[in-house]
């Protein structure tokens, strides 16, 4: 099979609860990855936020670049 680099971007829409949007904002960051919530117990206790959902808004490919074997 041949090889290939491909350039993808994914766009979430996150339900969150948290103290405001600045918060919000962070904690949607960086407790989430690939449409997953990274967050554990401690994390909201600790910084009082809970994700409630995660959606997938967008999933496109813009570049595709063949990679030599």
């Amino acid at each position: 099979m041949k090889k290939y680099k491909v350039l993808l971007t994914k766009a979430y829409e996150v339900t969150i609860t948290a103290e405001d949007e600045f918060k919000a904002k962070r904690y949607s960051e960086f407790f989430t990855g690939n449409i997953v919530d990274l967050s554990n117990e401690e994390d909201k206790k600790s910084f009082n936020f809970e994700i409630k959902e995660i959606e997938c808004k967008m999933n496109d490919s813009f570049e595709v670049e063949k990679v030599d074997e």
